[in-house]
C-alpha cells in the first residue's frame, strides 16, 4: 500500500477555480474520507488523485513517487465509482477477472484470485450470474472485487454506496470498513454524508469551496471544529451558536451574555469585535438555577433522547437532553454550558479562536 501527499494542489477548468491550494498527507493504510457539500471540490480532487483529472498547479505524490501529470493506467491505483460501472454482458467472475485477464495472467492464476476475493465478499454462489439481475449491494460487492482482484497501491471510492437504501448502506459501510481492515489497504473514500465519514474514516478533510476547511481525526473535528461551517456541517443537530459583541484576550477564561457570566476555555488568540459562542446541543444542561434563560418552543421525541428548541436572548438553539426530562412547550428555564466543550469563533472570519484545550487542532 502507500502514502498519498497533496501538495498546493489547485484545479481550474476555464475561469471557475474547482480547487484551491489543497496540502494534507493520507498516511499508509489508513482510511481517509473526503467529505464536504455537493461542489465542494472533493470528487474533483479524488479524481485528481487517481489520474482522471490533471492538475492545473501543485503535486501528488503516491508512495514516494510524484504522479500529478501521470495518467491513471500509470498510478497503480483502484477506483470504485458510485454507480458501480460494471460490464452488462460478463457475468460476476468475468467482470472481477477482467483486470487480470487484460494484464494476461494465467487462467489457473486468474480463477484461483478470483475465488480467494468472492470469498472475502461473500459471493462465491453467484459468481456465474449475469450482473444485471443483482441487487444494489451484490453489485456493489462486485464492483469491490474487480478493485481489490489485483492489489493496487490505493482504492479510490466517489460515494461507491450512494445508490443503496439507507438500511442496506449502513450495512455496507461496515462491511467496507471491515475489508479495509483485513486488506490494511490506504483508502481515499468520497462522502457528502457526515456519519458516514465519522463512523467510517481515521482522518477527515473537511473541504468547501475548493478549500479545505480543517484537517484531522473525527473526534477533533466534532469536538474542536476550526471554522464555523465545519461545526455546522458535523453533527445532527448541529453546533449552536450564539453571537454576542464583545472582546477576549490571551487567557480570557469567560465572556458576558445578556450580563450573564458564561465560562470558556482559556483562549490563546484573541479578538476585538463581534464574537459567536459555539455549543453542542449535548453539552447544554436545562438547570433553573442558570443565570442564562431560554423558553421552549418545541420538542422532538428521540427514543433515549429528545430534541429541545428554546429561545434566548442571542438567538435559537437545541439541547439534547434525556427523554425521560419532563419539559414543555412555554417552559421558561435555566441553561447552564458545559465550559469544556465551548468553541468561540470570530464573526468576521468563521475562525475559531484558539484556547488551552485546543492547542495543536486547531
Amino acid at each position: 500500500m502507500a502514502q498519498i501527499r497533496i501538495e498546493n494542489v489547485r484545479k481550474d477548468f476555464g475561469s471557475f477555480n474547482a480547487v484551491k491550494s489543497s496540502t494534507f498527507t493520507i498516511e499508509d493504510g489508513e482510511f481517509f474520507m473526503l467529505l464536504g457539500p455537493s461542489g465542494c471540490g472533493k470528487t474533483t480532487t479524488l479524481r485528481m488523485m487517481a489520474g482522471l483529472e490533471l492538475p492545473t498547479s501543485g503535486e501528488i505524490y503516491i508512495d514516494g513517487e510524484e504522479v500529478g501529470q501521470k495518467p491513471a493506467s500509470k498510478r497503480d491505483i483502484a477506483f470504485v465509482f458510485q454507480m458501480f460501472a460494471l460490464y452488462p454482458h460478463m457475468n460476476v467472475g468475468k467482470n472481477i477477472s477482467y483486470p487480470l485477464r487484460s494484464q494476461g495472467m494465467p487462467k489457473a492464476q486468474v480463477k484461483k484470485k478470483v475465488h480467494e476475493i468472492a470469498e472475502i465478499l461473500g459471493i462465491t454462489d453467484i459468481l456465474n450470474k449475469s450482473v444485471g439481475g443483482l441487487s444494489g449491494g451484490d453489485r456493489q460487492r462486485v464492483a469491490l472485487g474487480r478493485a481489490i482482484v489485483r492489489d493496487p497501491k490505493a482504492f479510490f471510492m466517489d460515494e461507491p454506496l450512494g445508490a443503496l437504501d439507507a438500511e442496506f448502506r449502513e450495512h455496507m459501510s461496515e462491511e467496507l470498513r471491515a475489508l479495509h481492515d483485513r486488506m490494511n489497504a490506504t483508502t481515499v473514500y468520497v462522502t457528502h454524508d457526515q456519519l458516514e465519514a465519522m463512523q467510517m474514516g481515521d482522518k477527515i478533510v473537511v473541504m468547501n469551496h475548493g478549500v479545505v476547511e480543517q484537517f484531522g481525526v473525527p473526534q477533533e473535528i466534532y469536538d474542536w471544529p476550526a471554522t464555523k461551517f465545519v461545526a455546522q456541517f458535523i453533527g445532527s443537530p448541529c453546533m449552536n451558536f450564539l453571537d454576542f459583541k464583545g472582546s477576549v484576550s490571551k487567557d480570557t477564561d469567560s465572556v458576558q451574555l445578556e450580563n450573564v457570566s458564561l465560562e470558556i476555555p482559556k483562549s490563546i488568540d484573541g479578538v476585538n469585535g463581534d464574537l459567536t459562542f459555539g455549543i453542542r446541543p449535548e453539552h447544554i444542561f436545562l438547570d433553573d438555577s442558570a443565570g442564562y434563560r431560554g423558553r421552549v418552543v418545541a420538542t422532538e421525541y428521540l427514543g433515549t433522547t429528545q430534541i429541545v428548541t428554546l429561545d434566548t436572548p442571542n438567538g435559537q438553539i437545541k439541547a439534547r437532553v434525556a427523554s425521560s426530562d419532563k419539559i414543555s412547550v412555554g417552559q421558561q428555564t435555566g441553561l447552564r454550558f458545559d465550559p469544556r466543550t465551548v468553541t468561540l469563533f470570530d464573526a468576521s472570519t468563521g475562525h475559531a479562536l484558539r484556547s488551552h484545550a485546543n492547542q495543536g487542532v486547531i
